[in-house]
């Protein structure tokens, strides 16, 4: 064979190489209509450890890298906008993000301004300082006291549900303390401001594991069975199957069980 076929041959190779590297790296059409163009814009609250937080100054956490795993399968980069919580269905709605991708608890409320594509379930606990100085095992000891939670998460939501049945018992109704942040309603309760706080259990855990001397938790988990998901405009069909596909492909290739794992979420949370 001449030289100069051998070196047609290589060229075809390396270009059949290149050809084969961008399919894998795109497994499902992206969304025609995007914020911004070759980018999935999502928005992020980046305070609820460890789905995302901020480390070095840059989102991170297990939202995070699901997002950008989620937006490379469509040949997407990933752009994160992080924000207030109680802005991100706005700021959604308002078209300023092509997703909310913030561990964004599933709700009928938020059901009627979103759509969601689901991927994990989640527990809560009840968060109290070291000792245990008011003696809660439960939400029943709560009324009266003050409850730490974070603006419009779905927290605040069970603290309003708490404040109704110390209510209807007759008893003193807590004093329901709303926060911008997990972080701001943790430290709420450190200094004394706040008798307990609502946060999710893998939310919890780091928490109590990363400063056992200060924080503990009080009684089981509730609302054990409660689902996380991404939200996507109202009727946004195109955006839904794309990202509900990448998923699944995220999934099957074993990135989302390898970021449980990593970020020490139970697998008894995953969906799939």
């Amino acid at each position: 064979m001449k030289p100069i076929r051998l070196r047609a041959l290589a060229i075809a190779g390396t270009l059949l190489c290149c050809v084969t590297s961008l399919a894998s790296a795109q497994d499902i059409a992206p969304p025609k209509e995007l914020i911004e163009k070759g980018k999935l814009t999502y928005g992020t609250a980046a305070s609820f450890a460890p789905f995302e937080y901020m480390k070095d100054s840059k989102p991170t956490g297990f939202d995070v890298e699901f997002g950008a795993a989620i937006a490379k399968k469509m040949g997407l980069q990933p752009n994160v906008m992080n924000m207030d919580f109680k802005g991100l269905i706005p700021a959604l709605q308002g078209k300023r993000v092509d997703i909310i991708n913030s561990g964004m608890y599933m709700n009928p409320q938020r059901a009627e301004q979103v759509d969601f594509i689901p991927y994990m379930k989640i527990g809560n606990e009840i968060v109290v300082k070291k000792g245990n100085p008011h003696k809660v095992m439960s939400r029943d000891d709560l009324c009266g006291l003050r409850i730490a939670v974070t603006l419009g998460a779905i927290e605040e939501t069970y603290a309003r549900e708490v404040a109704k049945n110390c209510a209807a018992a007759k008893k003193k109704e807590p004093q329901i303390i709303t926060l911008p942040t997990a972080q701001d309603s943790a430290l709420s309760l450190r200094q004394g401001r706040a008798d307990a706080e609502f946060d999710s259990t893998p939310g919890a855990i780091e928490l109590v594991t990363q400063l056992p001397d200060i924080y503990q938790i009080a009684g089981k988990t509730f609302e054990a069975n409660t689902q996380i998901g991404i939200a996507v405009r109202k009727g946004d069909t195109e955006m839904k199957q794309a990202i509900e596909q990448a998923m699944q492909v995220v999934v099957k290739d074993g990135t989302y069980a390898s970021l449980m794992k990593k970020y020490k979420l139970p697998a008894s949370g995953s969906l799939f």
